[in-house]
């Protein structure tokens, strides 16, 4: 792994010297974003969890989390544990090598390049757009990328037909597999909080006392055969290294060391019952009740992954990241994030922690047999809105509500204009609405007042201020984007009408500007009133200074000032 430490430098380390120096590390440098997710959990959480057990409670995680290191037991427990398993984590074992099947193989032999690993290169059906290499590409990967792409495939890997091997008796008569789901973190919303390091990260990942749901990660079961099962997972480490797919590296030596071209890849492990309730990095959507069914017999809700939206920015979703509630709302937030709540208000982390939380997900298209788009974002989370109540939680819901609604106020703005004019409102689905170059304009405000949160949070002046300084600066955005909306021919002052039923609607510019100046002075109540306030100092002074220049008695005159 690629390592970025405190001092800047960046470093190729093995798996136990990247736990070991884990306290020094700020970052993983990554091919894509969702390969990071996949190595956490495929890898490094799997190990510490399995190796020294969960934390048994808070006192315990936060006993761990203010060492801000492995203690020297644990770093001895680690070694203990990679050398117990170490053949388990050669990945050119002939028996066992790491997360592959050996002697994989199809009845003609037959291998594909190693592009069929790589999410961002051509293979198959999967053809990225703007790609600027083909299939016909050769993909040399050294051993390390390829076994990176490897933990990405079995996390990610896209769905539809693949290829039968010998061996697995659901290929023997075919050939091939279909009805293959994709990885399973390509059915989530995947949701991570990240600390300062990578020992905070893994902390921050590490549910609190799961000790006996644990289960075990794929090392530490019979080793993998071609044959795949249709099962529920077996525990939180048999979930997180879940074998999605049956793979097998095949390395060449070089002059520059061993890399993989070809590769064999098959259809895996599938959940018998979905995606399970305990899974820990994704929040969830919660469907309403349906008695008539008798998987919801009881009255729950029914709770399904809270997908992300492309082109959406991790902020706009806090509301579901901050449902906290479990019994009340339409989502829930993530087990990990109720947790980090619960330390928060038993004083185990500090208010002012700078928490972050990244997101990632991928967009499947055509049947989930290709991958369209790869979704990554990081936003500071402001502990203290992690409470569900009070000042810094108002702060960063709000914010987050009020952008929506300007969005839709410009929209709602843009519409009665083209109205006005004889022409339609921009389809939702075609073109480029207002609302969108808006949200880019308020995305660096949000960002900047979430930081800000995460800052001052204990400071309620601060958090005023704060929120004043945010609506402010959002007023001056959304009417910077309104402004070229007017440029309307004169026939927009006149408008027209519309019948709908027996109802008769007027559009001319003049009423949607009021209903659109009204609406932007509600949503920003603050701003409007600080610029109103403003607005009549400055009318007093300069009604002052008028009366020095033009003294009431000398008006008629005729004198202008200036």
């Amino acid at each position: 792994m690629h390592c970025r430490f405190d001092n800047g430098s960046v470093k190729a380390l093995p798996v136990w010297q990247a736990l070991t120096d884990s306290h020094r590390i700020v970052g993983i440098d990554v091919e894509v974003p969702t390969m990071l997710p996949a190595i956490l959990r495929q890898l490094l959480l799997p190990i510490t969890m399995h190796a020294l057990g969960s934390p048994s409670s808070r006192e315990e995680w936060g006993q761990r989390f203010k060492q801000g290191r492995f203690a020297t037991a644990e770093i001895d427990a680690l070694d203990t544990y990679l050398a117990e398993h170490g053949d388990r984590f050669d990945v050119l074992h002939p028996v066992h090598p790491f997360g592959q099947v050996a002697g994989l193989r199809t009845k003609k032999g037959e291998t594909k390049g190693s592009a069929l690993l790589v999410a961002t290169a051509p293979s198959g059906n999967n053809v990225p757009l703007f790609a600027t290499r083909t299939e016909a590409d050769v993909l040399r990967l050294p051993l390390d990328a390829a076994v990176r792409w490897m933990l990405h495939a079995q996390c990610w890997d896209t769905a539809a037909i693949k290829t039968g091997v010998v061996g697995d008796l659901n290929a023997e008569k075919t050939g091939k597999t279909s009805g293959n789901p994709t990885g399973p973190l390509g059915q989530l919303g995947v949701v991570m909080p990240v600390g300062r390091t990578l020992y905070e990260t893994l902390l921050l990942n590490s549910p609190i006392g799961v000790q006996r749901r644990l289960g075990l990660p794929h090392w530490a079961r019979d080793h993998l055969g071609p044959q795949w099962e249709v099962r529920a997972p077996e525990g939180l480490l048999d979930l997180w290294t879940w074998q999605s797919r049956r793979i097998r590296l095949i390395p060449e030596g070089t002059d520059h060391g061993v890399v993989v071209e070809r590769v064999v890849l098959s259809a895996g492990d599938r959940f018998s019952v979905g995606v399970p309730v305990w899974e820990t990095h994704t929040a969830w959507r919660k469907d309403k009740p349906n008695t008539r069914s008798g998987a919801t017999r009881s009255g729950a809700a029914a709770l399904r992954p809270l997908r992300h939206t492309a082109g959406k920015a991790a902020w706009r979703g806090l509301d579901a990241l901050l449902a906290l509630e479990k019994e009340n709302g339409a989502a829930q937030t993530s087990e990990l994030i109720d947790q980090i709540a619960g330390l928060d208000a038993e004083g185990v982390i500090d208010v002012d922690y700078p928490l972050r939380l990244e997101t990632f997900a991928i967009v499947y298209g055509n049947q989930s047999a290709v991958i369209e788009e790869l979704i990554h974002d990081v936003v500071p989370l402001p502990v203290a809105s992690l409470r569900g109540t009070g000042p810094a939680y108002d702060v960063v819901v709000d914010a987050a509500t009020q952008a929506e609604q300007l969005v839709n106020a410009i929209n709602h703005l843009s519409a009665d204009l083209r109205r006005a004019v004889g022409a339609d409102p921009i389809p939702w689905n075609k073109g480029i609405r207002p609302g969108e170059q808006l949200l880019a304009a308020l995305d660096p405000l949000v960002r900047r007042l979430l930081a800000g949160v995460s800052a001052d949070s204990g400071d309620e002046d601060k958090l005023t201020r704060g929120r004043e300084a945010w609506e402010l600066m959002a007023f001056d955005a959304v009417h910077r984007c309104a402004t070229p909306l007017f440029a309307l021919p004169s026939a927009a002052f006149h408008g027209r009408s519309e019948k709908s039923g027996s109802k008769e609607h007027h559009y001319k510019l003049g009423l949607a500007a009021n209903s659109f100046h009204v609406s932007v002075n509600n949503i920003l109540s603050r701003a409007a009133a600080l610029r109103k306030r403003s607005n009549e100092k400055e009318q007093t002074y300069g009604s002052t200074v008028l009366e020095q220049i033009h003294p009431r008695g000398h008006r008629e005159t005729g004198v202008t000032a200036g």
